[in-house]
């Protein structure tokens, strides 16, 4: 089964950077689990949510739009077109800046503020954004 990024993919686009949750993000979640896996396998259901956050989170910057994911059987998704964002900014935690991981917050023209939490190395896809965006408009 190919991921939604590859599936909402439009003509002459290609994806120039790949993103993903940090299991840092999850540590609650995975925690929970370990700790609740004797009391009659309850853990697992946390491991399990732990598991299907990670695998069902999709992120991408293509030379067109930021794609970002969220969900399985109910679906959030977050699409700007890259000559449409005004601002991506990072936000961390004393944990975040330690393990990696934050959250982005893309603001568009005309768009609310869509934010992208437990992003793992966000100032890596900042970068990477911001790279692309200059190919895409010649700004270099």
């Amino acid at each position: 089964m190919a991921s939604y990024v590859d599936q909402v993919l439009i003509r002459d686009e290609r994806v120039v950077h790949v993103g993903h949750i940090s299991l840092w993000s999850l540590s609650s979640l995975i925690a929970a689990g370990v700790l609740l896996l004797p009391v009659f396998g309850l853990g697992l259901i946390f491991l399990a949510m732990a598991y299907i956050k990670y695998k069902t989170t999709e992120l991408a910057i293509t030379n067109k739009r930021v794609i970002a994911k969220f969900g399985f059987v109910s679906r959030r998704t977050v699409e700007i077109n890259l000559n449409k964002v005004e601002s991506i900014q990072v936000d961390q935690g004393l944990l975040g800046r330690i393990f990696d991981f934050g959250t982005l917050v893309i603001s568009g023209a005309g768009e609310p503020q869509a934010p992208i939490p437990g992003i793992s190395e966000p100032i890596r896809f900042r970068k990477a954004f911001v790279e692309a965006q200059e190919a895409a408009f010649g700004r270099v």
